[in-house]
């Protein structure tokens, strides 16, 4: 045990020294990674607020988001998100307090806004973040479409996509057993 903690303590000062390398004047003399300047981080800082605070400009029809979703995600996902090999998107409403609860999107999910953030941030899995806002906005509208909570002719947009009520969306308890908001 002594043995172990001899060879521990100078590697643990190792990684740290490693992790937290820089020194106080900020230069990187292990020269790892590149500097962080507004452009890169701008290129992450793409969350999006339950209220659809961080919403881009652009729009998409459900009937667009069709088109998508055969092209680019139906792979994964299968027809009309129903799932195989990957997660099931589409059904599932009312099934949550049932014996065998489908969670998916329109069923589990409480935000619309929360849809569009994964899919732009993660989808598809191949290409994470390639996808346009516009065609992030169809694909969120079609797959809210499938389960009627949007119409088949739906056109979301940041203002429309943030008003949607999802059928769970009361469905949250905070730590004092109250409704999340």
């Amino acid at each position: 045990m002594r043995r172990l903690m001899l060879c521990a303590v100078p590697t643990l000062i190792l990684c740290m020294v490693v992790v937290l390398g820089a020194p106080a004047g900020g230069q990187n003399n292990l020269r790892l990674g590149k500097p962080a300047d507004r452009a890169r981080i701008g290129a992450w800082d793409i969350d999006v607020s339950p209220d659809g605070a961080g919403l881009p400009p652009g729009s998409g029809s459900a009937r667009q988001g069709a088109l998508v979703f055969e092209m680019k995600c139906a792979a994964c996902h299968g027809e009309a998100g129903a799932g195989q090999p990957a997660d099931r998107l589409t059904g599932g409403v009312g099934t949550l307090k049932s014996a065998r609860p489908i969670k998916t999107v329109a069923s589990y999910w409480p935000y619309a806004t929360t849809l569009f953030s994964y899919i732009r941030s993660a989808m598809p899995i191949n290409d994470p973040q390639s996808l346009t806002a516009d065609e992030v906005y169809a694909l969120s509208a079609y797959l809210l479409s499938v389960d009627g909570i949007v119409g088949k002719d739906a056109v979301l947009d940041a203002g429309s996509l943030a008003k949607i009520k999802m059928p769970n969306r009361d469905g949250f308890r905070n730590a004092w057993g109250r409704p999340a908001e």
